[in-house]
């Protein structure tokens, strides 16, 4: 499961199919869907450009294609520390039920 949170809950998510392999295009097409779903269920901070997307180190995060893309789209992004393996969002932002599911 993909999920992107904001500080109300959950803005959007997807599930990936074991099948599926995680990579740059499989990024760009859910930050698509990420930013369609940002202007659906909080145009406030839609229409104003007031929202940040906070994403970890990961390779794909970080590729050219992702990076260009974020660009055009004028997507802010707030820098993940880098090697910082005590920060990892799930454990942060996951209802509790999610994270026994998850693990």
């Amino acid at each position: 499961m993909v999920v992107f949170l904001d500080w109300k809950g959950i803005v959007h998510h997807e599930f990936v199919t074991r099948s599926q392999t995680v990579n740059k295009q499989l990024c760009q097409e859910k930050l698509a869907r990420l930013s369609n779903a940002v202007g659906m269920k909080c145009p406030e901070l839609w229409e104003n450009q007031n929202w940040i997307l906070h994403h970890d180190n990961v390779l794909e995060h970080e590729s050219l294609l992702i990076c260009i893309y974020l660009a055009k789209h004028q997507t802010p992004v707030l820098p993940h520390p880098p090697y910082f393996l005590d920060l990892d969002s799930e454990e942060f932002f996951l209802p509790s039920t999610f994270k026994t599911t998850l693990k």
